[in-house]
């Protein structure tokens, strides 16, 4: 049903010139996320994995085509409306951690319920409660110079879920973390993902993370391809 839609693309195209040449990336993807729904994106390096995520989240333009957010074009909003759509609707994880290095964990969780006018109490105590699911209860205070790879994620991860999105979208999440590490992060965005109850769309090359998703879009020359279940 429509009300269930979190996520929809609607013909989307998006080229890039090289010299002369002019590369199509994406042409005509269309594409639904419902509530609660857990989809992985994959395909070979280059194929337009992390383009089509940056264009669902309104953080790229397409050429042509529809992205809509909770049923809002996301072209008819001006910046502003569009931030604060993406505060309250998104949440994102990216493959690097991007933490602000001269804040806390606690405080780098609070920032994005901060932007959104909660006030700072309110703000870390729900940071603080996030960062217990993702099992950093002890670590609140450390800045991300004095965390390891892993937490740093997990971090990342608190931010991402801390605002309740109704949809978090992932950029090769563990990418660049070790294999051990890895596993641990991709088990924690899955019992995440089931416990709260939100869609996450999540980019990947780990074919175990993909295969623990509901459905598994493959993305090849421009076009969704196929998708396994």
């Amino acid at each position: 049903m429509a009300d269930d839609i979190v996520l929809q693309a609607i013909g989307l195209k998006k080229s890039y010139g090289q010299g002369e040449k002019v590369i199509q990336v994406l042409d005509g993807i269309d594409l639904e996320i419902c509530a609660g729904e857990r989809v992985a994106i994959v395909g070979l390096s280059g194929s337009g994995k992390s383009t089509l995520l940056h264009l669902l989240a309104g953080l790229d333009q397409p050429d042509s085509g529809q992205v809509l957010i909770s049923g809002k074009d996301i072209a008819n909003l001006d910046e502003k409306s569009l931030c604060r759509l993406r505060n309250k609707t998104l949440g994102f994880v990216y493959q690097y951690h991007y933490l602000m290095s001269e804040f806390t964990a606690i405080e780098n969780v609070a920032m994005p319920l901060m932007i959104g006018h909660v006030n700072r109490a309110a703000a870390s105590a729900t940071a603080r409660e996030v960062l217990g699911r993702v099992g950093l209860a002890k670590r609140l205070e450390h800045r991300p110079g004095q965390l390891s790879g892993g937490e740093r994620q997990r971090v990342a991860i608190a931010r991402a879920l801390v605002t309740q999105p109704q949809c978090v979208l992932a950029d090769e999440p563990t990418g660049n973390l070790d294999e051990k590490t890895a596993e641990e992060v991709n088990e924690l965005l899955v019992d995440l993902s089931r416990e709260l109850n939100m869609s996450f769309v999540i980019v990947t090359h780990n074919h175990d993370l993909a295969n623990k998703m509901d459905r598994i879009l493959i993305l090849h020359n421009a076009a969704i391809e196929a998708q396994a279940s």
